[in-house]
């Protein structure tokens, strides 16, 4: 008998660890995310759309201005559409219209307060498109001068509006990476270690592993960094390969490509056990105001209404895309410091 009990409280003790470990490591995978309204914890952003647009404006950095739409016009048009994807149960959109481009914090804040989804802006700058949508200042200031200015937007909120970004975005062009696109992942580089910001970055098919070499010598680890538009790499190797080293593989062009396109591209994740760096989105939206009532704006439903069934009638379990449209993200965008030395910093 008195062995038996001495078993039973060695059971006991075994069982209450192992319940306090799981709560332990439960907490410790819930972090602060950080939307137009304030921070939320990650366990509440849902199903994610990680890669959308709301407005965006292509006339460029020297002419750009919120004087050229009318906010109340804007509101009406695209509320409907993030209304739609409420009956998905969607509850957290990033919006990732970067600064000289039609980012407009006040619209995405009222945005958010009329439909309850959460929404996450940025900060950082856009080089892609042969820097047209570069401010001046971006040519002529130092990595450290425009991590300043991202570092500003994390501390006292966006050009004044009190709205802080959840996320740093850049993008750089395809080819050979120029010094001032360098310049552009390094202040990302510095940004995120003062400020703990995942860096998004506009890539596609453009030099991916020049960026991260950039940042392991600014001594960020690449889990740091979301690949933007991976989708049109086409040599699948480089997403395993990318995926291995601990970035993030964005495919984010449902509302341009087929559903076969994506089959193909999670399949291959999948069959590599690379489910868990994957996102998923349309990159939609898009209200242009230099067109009547903001042009042809894109949905953001693909996903609901034709990539999930696909994917389940290829095989894909509830919990395979549960991990990517809501683990994922939640992880992606959590502010943490991924450093070389202390990735959970």
């Amino acid at each position: 008998m008195e062995m038996l009990r001495k078993i039973t409280i060695v059971f006991g003790i075994l069982i209450l660890t192992s319940v306090i470990m799981a709560i332990n490591g439960k907490q410790k995978d819930i972090g602060t995310i950080w939307t137009v309204l304030g921070p939320i914890k990650s366990d509440r952003m849902g199903i994610t759309l990680p890669h959308e647009h709301v407005l965006v404006d292509f006339i460029g950095s020297e002419m750009v201005s919120q004087d050229r739409y009318d906010a109340e016009d804007a509101f009406q048009v695209i509320l409907p559409h993030l209304q739609r994807i409420k009956q998905f149960d969607v509850q957290t959109l990033v919006e990732c219209t970067p600064s000289y481009l039609g980012k407009d914090p006040l619209l995405l804040k009222r945005l958010a307060e009329r439909t309850r989804i959460n929404i996450i802006t940025n900060t950082g700058y856009y080089g892609a498109h042969n820097n047209k949508f570069l401010p001046a200042h971006a040519f002529t200031e130092t990595a450290d001068q425009l991590a300043e200015r991202w570092i500003k937007d994390w501390e006292d909120g966006i050009e004044g509006t009190g709205v802080k970004p959840g996320f740093i975005k850049i993008g750089i062009d395809a080819g050979p990476l120029s010094d001032l696109h360098r310049k552009l992942v390094q202040a990302a580089a510095r940004t995120h270690l003062k400020t703990g910001l995942s860096i998004g970055s506009h890539t596609g098919s453009g030099p991916i592993l020049d960026e991260i070499e950039i940042l392991e010598q600014e001594g960020v680890s690449p889990g740091a960094l979301i690949w933007i538009h991976a989708n049109a790499e086409k040599n699948l190797t480089k997403h395993v390969e990318i995926a291995k080293l601990g970035a993030w593989i964005e495919f984010d062009g449902l509302a341009w490509e087929s559903i076969d396109v994506y089959i193909k591209l999670l399949s291959h994740m999948r069959e590599n056990g690379l489910l868990d760096h994957v996102l998923i989105s349309h990159d939609a939206g898009w209200y242009d105001p230099a067109k009547k009532d903001g042009g042809e704006f894109k949905e953001y439903e693909i996903l609901f209404l034709k990539l999930i069934t696909a994917l389940k009638n290829n095989g894909f379990t509830p919990g395979e895309i549960d991990q990517l449209i809501v683990h994922n993200p939640a992880s992606a965008f959590t502010i943490r410091i991924r450093s070389l030395h202390n990735q959970e910093e």
